[in-house]
Formats: C-alpha cells, sequence, structure tokens
C-alpha cells in the first residue's frame, strides 16, 4: 500500500517555526488556568477553608489530568513522527486508537475516585474537610471522559501544525465555566446556590461544552477529511501497544510527580488553613506563570520527535538551545511581573491583609523554582520526544525521592516554616534537569531509536 506524504508536516529549526507552534498553545493553556483561578477566587469568597480545601481536590484531579496528559503527549510523539516522515494513513490510526484507550483511563480514573480514594485518603484529612471534599471530587470525575478526548483533540491540533485552532475549545470552554462557576456557587440569576461543589458541576458542563467544541472545529476545518478521521474505530493491537508502550511510563512519571504534590497539601494539614490557602494560590503562579514554560515544553516534544522522523537527529541539540531560550525569557518576563506586583495577584483571593503578608515570601521562593524550571522542562520534554519514555519515568523517580527526602526534612523532623516548605521546587527542578541534560548530552538516545 503506497503512503501519502505531506512535506507541510515536517517542521523546520527557526525561531519563527517555535513560535508558529508555541503561541497558540501558550495562548490555549491561558484559558485553564484563568478557569483555575477563577473557581479559585469565586472559592476563595466563600471562606479561608473552602479556597484550602480547594488545593487538596484540585491537586488530587490535577493527578487525573495530567495521566491524560500522559496519553496525549505519546499521541504527540506518535503523530509527530509520522508527520516528520510525511505519513498521513498512520496519523488517523494512532487517533483512533488514542481516543479508545482515553475512554478505558477515564473509566478507570472515576472507578478509582468513588470506591479507593476515599479509603485512602481519610485517615490523612481532617474530619470536618474529609465530606466536603469527597463529594466534591465524586462530582468532578464526571468530566474525564470528555476531558481525556478534549486532550487528544488537543494532541492532534498541536501534532499535525494546527494548533492555532486550539483557542476556539480552550476560549469556549473557559467562557462557560466562568458563567457556571458564578452561577452556581453563589446560587446568581436564579440558579440553584451550590456553594463548593457548584465549582465542580460547573468544571464538569466545561469539560463537556470544551469537548463538543474541539472535535466540532476538527470537522470544520475540513482536518477530519484530509486525515481521514473516525473511519475506523476496531482495534488495532500493533498501534495500541505503541501508544501504551509510550504512553504508559509518562502516566506513571505525571502521577507520580502528581502524587507527591498531593502528599505535600496532605503534609500542610498540620500547618493550618492559611498555609493550605496560600500553598493553593501558589499552584495558581505555577499554572499562570508557567503558561509559556509549557508550551515551549509540549513544542519539544513535538519538534524533537518530527525531526527524528526526519532523520535529522544531528540537529536536536540545536533545537533544544532554541526553544530554551526562548522558554527562559518568557519567563523572566512573567515572573517580573509577579514579583513587582505580588500584593495585588495576592488580592484576588480576597483574603486578608495577613493572608498576603505570608504569602508574598513564598510567591519569591516559588519564583526562583520556576525559573530552574523553565530550563528543565525543555530537557525533560526532548527526552520525552526521543520516545525513550522508560528514561522519563527514571528521572521523575529520581527526582521524587529527592523531593520526598527534603519535605520529610523540611516538614516533619524540623517542621520548618511554609516559606522553606516551598523550596522543595527548587530541588525537584534541579534533579529534572541535571539528569535529562545528562542523558541528552550522552547521545545514549541515538543508538536504538524507538520504532513507530
Amino acid at each position: 500500500m503506497s503512503i501519502a506524504i505531506d512535506k507541510s508536516l515536517q517542521v523546520k529549526i527557526t525561531n519563527r517555526q517555535i513560535l508558529k507552534i508555541a503561541l497558540p498553545v501558550s495562548v490555549a493553556l491561558i484559558i485553564p488556568n484563568i478557569n483555575f483561578i477563577t473557581n479559585n477566587i469565586f472559592l476563595g469568597g466563600l471562606g479561608e477553608r473552602e479556597l484550602g480545601n480547594a488545593g487538596t481536590t484540585g491537586v488530587y484531579y490535577l493527578i487525573l489530568m495530567i495521566s491524560g496528559n500522559g496519553l496525549s503527549n505519546a499521541l504527540q510523539v506518535l503523530i509527530s513522527r509520522h508527520g516528520g516522515e510525511g505519513n498521513i494513513t498512520a496519523i488517523n490510526k494512532v487517533f483512533a486508537q488514542g481516543m479508545r484507550i482515553a475512554l478505558q483511563f477515564a473509566l478507570a480514573g472515576m472507578l478509582i475516585t468513588w470506591f479507593i480514594a476515599p479509603l485512602c485518603l481519610k485517615p490523612y484529612i481532617k474530619p470536618e474537610n474529609f465530606e466536603m471534599e469527597i463529594e466534591f471530587l465524586r462530582i468532578r470525575v464526571l468530566g474525564l471522559p470528555f476531558l481525556y478526548l478534549f486532550q487528544c483533540g488537543n494532541a492532534f491540533l498541536i501534532s499535525t501544525l494546527n494548533s492555532r485552532f486550539m483557542m476556539i475549545g480552550m476560549i469556549g470552554e473557559a467562557l462557560i465555566n466562568i458563567f457556571f462557576d458564578y452561577t452556581l456557587i453563589y446560587g446568581a440569576l436564579s440558579f440553584p446556590q451550590l456553594g463548593f461543589n457548584g465549582a465542580a458541576v460547573a468544571s464538569v458542563i466545561a469539560e463537556i461544552s470544551g469537548m463538543l467544541i474541539v472535535y466540532t472545529v476538527i470537522f470544520k476545518k475540513g482536518l477530519k477529511k484530509k486525515f481521514n478521521l473516525f473511519s475506523d474505530f476496531s482495534y488495532h493491537k500493533t498501534t495500541s501497544r505503541s501508544i501504551l508502550k509510550i504512553a504508559a511510563p509518562l502516566v506513571g512519571q505525571f502521577s507520580i510527580s502528581l502524587i507527591t504534590w498531593l502528599v505535600f497539601f496532605i503534609l500542610l494539614e498540620n500547618y493550618g488553613e492559611r498555609a493550605k490557602a496560600i500553598s493553593n494560590a501558589m499552584r495558581n503562579v505555577f499554572g499562570f506563570v508557567g503558561i509559556f514554560i509549557w508550551a515551549f515544553a509540549s513544542t519539544t516534544n513535538i519538534m524533537i520527535s518530527n525531526l527524528i522522523g526526519q532523520g535529522l537527529q544531528n540537529k536536536v541539540i540545536n533545537a533544544i538551545n532554541k526553544i530554551m531560550l526562548l522558554s527562559i525569557s518568557s519567563a523572566v518576563i512573567m515572573l517580573a511581573v509577579l514579583n513587582i506586583f505580588p500584593v495585588q495577584f495576592l488580592q484576588l483571593f480576597n483574603q486578608s491583609d495577613a493572608f498576603i503578608e505570608e504569602a508574598i515570601p513564598v510567591v519569591r521562593i516559588v519564583s526562583l523554582g520556576m525559573l530552574i524550571m523553565s530550563v528543565a522542562v525543555i530537557w525533560l520534554n526532548a527526552v520525552t520526544g526521543t520516545g525513550k519514555t522508560k528514561m522519563n519515568l527514571l528521572i521523575e523517580f529520581i527526582a521524587i525521592i529527592c523531593y520526598l527526602i527534603y519535605i520529610y526534612i523540611i516538614m516533619v523532623r524540623f517542621k520548618l516554616s511554609l516559606t522553606m516548605a516551598w523550596t522543595n521546587e527548587i530541588i525537584y527542578w534541579i534533579v529534572i534537569f541535571a539528569v535529562s541534560f545528562w542523558f541528552i548530552k550522552s547521545g545514549r538516545w541515538e543508538s536504538k531509536i524507538p520504532a513507530v
């Protein structure tokens, strides 16, 4: 059978090409972070307790969301590799199998949340907070199938160099989420007042809407016809195995990473409600300020895989360096604004002056951690782009061991301040960078490029 070749799917190592991929992804990433911040602003209006509890539930759901990201990253690797080869026929098969696997992942996540998570979390959450948080999560996971299919659609758009279309779905989802946050949390415009659970219902509605919008875009922009999408959903063993071979270590990597963050938030139970609330605000910093960083990380994954598909392994380091400089520059600009106006940012959460005063030193530490992160994630995603995702899992495992030892010493053994507790991010990203940099520079990934 002849293979359709499309050279328009092959990337070039130029700043223009990098920005062409990264900027639409950045804009698209702004939207869910606006959603996240909006949730916390509205919940902060209910009180410090609700804002703190949103931190624990948010990290738990982030674990599930990031597991979906592991699958979508695997789809990006495979679709980008086939794009580098110019093989349109294979892209259709990968996308269809990815959707099948996404629904299976979603069912597993829902069952774990309903039946296993309450048993695991109960010993570590204060009794007065437990029922509130578990009820929220049982509602929240109803959106998981739609979120995972939404992520698959976005992975397809990014990998086929159509990332500009992502913004349509993201903007639609954001507007819907903000509307239902306001109406359902506070009972505005004659809607039922659901309080804390209103944020969960609003997010589910937004995820359903986002999925419908992104697939409508794929149809309306002619991408279904170009790639012959949705024509065959039958099980393809070889393709599914290729996806899972890359996705499984990434899901493990992302899940372990976020589980440790959940451990961090559980340890914060002993620091009090304000510490939890401040730390939840810091998650917003990672989300919003990290928009461009994660966009460049995603671009690294796509470009490295695409270059390998073209047989241009000798251009990989050059591409990494170009993307890394842009990532650092974006981080410096965003963090400079944050550190010049920290009070104005923290005032968004409707908390006391004491909250703001205690949070500002934490902002400074988080900013330093994010500067290191802006370099580390580029090298880590370069590893992903090579397809050697077992190495990603090993890198994450090494970093997490260091992270857990560090927070045990800081938070349990010596019970140091919240500001010192957040220095864990500096340790984590230094380890990630060191091991990723060594692996790419060693050239070990070139010896046997995984077949896709």
